[in-house]
């Protein structure tokens, strides 16, 4: 037998109105869940019990996603909304400006400058990260000596190759010459003889 139709009116009874709240709750926020990961939605889901206590799901942060939405449609953010973005920005320039501060200053340490309220350990530090430095620098110099190294001895040993072909093929021309002048020079030695022998005949 299937699950009769349910009628969607209120349910008068109080016990059995929460447990189908409760049940009917857990299966929206699990939905709601399975959307958000199946489909990377960016979900939130609030529901208010009959009581009045809240229940909420967010796939990201609900109060950005509920930003989002009021932006979506039009709506002015709230005040501690915009309060909270304006604090929150305000806090990011100051971490990015005390971030950008000490950077400069390390980047002045290794160049030399502004020593002096250094102490030694701080000192060493910086001599022993100056030496890395140093170290990797002389490191990638010889692997792109060696690697041009290499480069110009296989160009050579390709530019080699290349001048054997050539001189080898000279040498064939040369040969090809040197017979075709020594039949010349045969057919016209031949040249008279084969005339004398014709003024002969006659």
């Amino acid at each position: 037998m299937g699950r009769g139709k349910v009628e969607l009116k209120r349910i008068e009874n109080t016990t059995s109105r929460q447990v189908t709240f409760s049940k009917r709750r857990n299966g929206l926020l699990k939905k709601a869940l399975e959307l958000s990961i199946l489909c990377d939605a960016e979900v939130a889901l609030l529901v208010f019990s009959p009581s009045g206590k809240a229940h909420q799901f967010a796939s990201h942060d609900m109060h950005r996603t509920i930003a989002k939405y009021r932006c979506e449609r039009g709506l002015p953010q709230s005040i501690d909304q915009r309060c909270r973005s304006m604090e929150f920005w305000r806090t990011e320039v100051e971490e990015l400006k005390r971030t950008i501060d000490v950077l400069e200053t390390r980047l002045k340490h290794l160049a030399g400058e502004d020593l002096s309220m250094l102490g030694m350990k701080e000192l060493k530090q910086i001599e022993r990260q100056i030496k890395i430095g140093v170290e990797r620098i002389h490191s990638k110099k010889r692997r792109i000596i060696s690697e041009h190294s290499t480069l110009m001895k296989r160009k050579h040993r390709v530019l080699q190759e290349e001048n054997s072909r050539l001189q080898k093929r000279l040498h064939e021309l040369h040969d090809v010459y040197l017979r075709s002048r020594i039949s010349a020079e045969n057919a016209c030695n031949a040249y008279p003889r084969v005339l004398q022998h014709g003024i002969n005949y006659h």
